[in-house]
């Protein structure tokens, strides 16, 4: 028998229970101050938003934007930080394609724990990046998603494309 090794999922399913529900520590509010961006895998900050990459993630490059502001609800922010979330979106794509050459994205918000929230009350929007390709029998049959790339080398590779868009925001991929 085969064995996929998955370690850093340890600490998720020890965390899941651990903190008591409409307790929990707010990550969202937590990362862009812990003091290093690298360890916090922030990705990119702007004024109102930052762009973390997600610990857990469905597909390698999977990334979260969110306001700094600790909202629940779109509606809750003004236009100013709405703008500022969705032109980090479109940010985050255009490096997601210079780095990875996705064949297409999923982009979301699930707002409120019954649409699937993991943090209800800190809105943030994921963006996942897409192959031809990338689903096949281990999430059906095993329950289990294989990436193919560590945490750290996607951080360099996101970081450096973000770079790259700030400095020739015309350049093609």
């Amino acid at each position: 028998m085969d064995r996929l090794w998955a370690s850093w999922r340890m600490a998720y399913i020890e965390g899941a229970s651990a903190v008591p529900s409409g307790e929990e520590a707010c990550i969202f509010c937590e990362l862009p101050n812990a003091g290093n961006d690298r360890e916090a895998m922030l990705v990119a900050r702007r004024p109102s938003v930052f762009a973390v990459l997600n610990i857990y993630p469905y597909n390698v490059g999977h990334t979260m934007v969110a306001p700094y502001a600790h909202a629940s609800s779109i509606e809750e922010l003004d236009s100013r930080v709405r703008g500022a979330l969705m032109e980090l979106c479109g940010e985050v794509v255009a490096a997601l394609r210079r780095a990875y050459s996705p064949d297409g994205f999923n982009l979301g918000m699930n707002l409120g724990r019954v649409a699937g929230a993991g943090f209800p009350g800190h809105l943030h929007m994921h963006i996942v990046p897409r192959w031809s390709g990338d689903t096949n029998f281990m999430p059906v049959v095993a329950d289990t998603k294989v990436l193919p790339e560590d945490l750290r080398t996607t951080y360099e590779k996101l970081t450096a494309a973000l770079g790259d868009l700030e400095q020739n925001p015309t350049k093609s991929r």
